[in-house]
């Protein structure tokens, strides 16, 4: 319990930390500006979103046991594969011509979870080694279908999604955070999240229980697929257009923020919450380092610090752990 009670303090007690450091900085620098005023606040859950969904699939990956290094190039390979079906196939037709684009992304980029779930549960390759190959094919596929080009497009539906606020919520925030509460309810209340928790805790025991771990683990990164193809959506609706570099950046991130969130590397443990707290602190990470006008590569300096910090405070856990019991 005393585990747990750190595990889920350590994270929210950085975020404070990350808050009063870059607002103090930022005072100092620019004695008349508040970093965290609502304009930045605004641009900082915008930066955040597409990380934390990809992040959100992680979870689930991590909590099983496993790891998901195809995101990244997943992500890419669906905001391309969106621009050029907006761009090329669904010009200029209706609002259900628009959504068909995106019901028809999400089932093409759902194929490279499929695979890694098949790869993983009915060849036996290791989570880590089947989604690097997975994150090559994709970067192959995004490249191709892109023609190694950025696919600029022009949708007054997508330019909606990107740029309009309600009541001073961007919609890209309200996706995302509409994406937590499905993954928050599905991880607390449901049974595919107790089996989640199941595979990741003991996978021999899982199976001896009754879980169809082969479903259920390719279920979780077709899942995780999905998500990497909502952050593509994402990242295309903000900037008019698909890259297949997208997420090649989002990878490191949407780990740190799992992990970050209390997540352990082991597997079996973690929260929906912590993941959002956690891709929040690496946001502000980066936003401030900006905003204070520090060079932009000290960002993945101190990301895999705090990746760092995070598997160290997992380790303390686990020794406590050890102790109580």
């Amino acid at each position: 319990m005393k585990s747990e009670l750190l595990g889920s303090l350590w994270s929210w007690l950085f975020l404070a930390i990350m808050i009063v450091f870059f607002e103090t900085w930022a005072r100092v620098e620019y004695s008349s500006t508040f970093l965290f005023n609502i304009f930045n606040v605004q641009s900082i859950l915008i930066f955040a979103s597409a990380p934390l969904i990809l992040g959100l699939g992680q979870t689930l990956v991590i909590i099983s046991g496993g790891i998901d290094l195809s995101v990244g190039f997943v992500m890419g390979f669906g905001a391309v594969v969106l621009a050029s079906l907006i761009k090329f196939i669904l010009p200029d037709y209706p609002f259900y011509a628009f959504v068909l684009g995106i019901l028809l992304t999400l089932v093409i980029c759902s194929l490279p979870g499929l695979v890694n779930g098949l790869l993983i549960t009915s060849l036996n390759v290791p989570p880590f080694i089947g989604t690097l190959g997975m994150y090559g094919i994709a970067r192959g596929l995004a490249y191709i279908v892109a023609d190694g080009m950025t696919v600029p497009v022009n949708n007054d539906y997508l330019f909606f999604v990107g740029t309009v606020k309600f009541f001073g919520i961007p919609i890209v925030v309200m996706i995302a955070g509409i994406v937590v509460i499905i993954f928050h309810f599905t991880l607390s209340e449901t049974k595919f999240g107790q089996n989640t928790y199941a595979i990741g805790g003991n996978k021999d025991a899982a199976i001896r229980a009754g879980i169809n771990y082969k479903k259920h683990t390719i279920m979780i990164y077709i899942i995780s697929a999905l998500c990497a193809c909502i952050a593509g959506f994402i990242y295309t609706s903000r900037f008019s257009a698909g890259a297949a570099q997208a997420g090649e950046t989002m990878l490191l991130d949407s780990i740190a923020a799992v992990f970050i969130g209390g997540a352990s590397f082991y597997g079996g443990s973690g929260k929906i919450l912590g993941t959002v707290v956690g891709a929040l602190v690496i946001a502000i990470i980066q936003f401030g380092l900006v905003f204070v006008d520090m060079d932009p590569f000290w960002q993945y300096l101190a990301v895999g610090l705090v990746i760092i910090i995070a598997v160290l405070i997992d380790q303390s856990k686990s020794q406590l752990s050890n102790r109580i019991t």
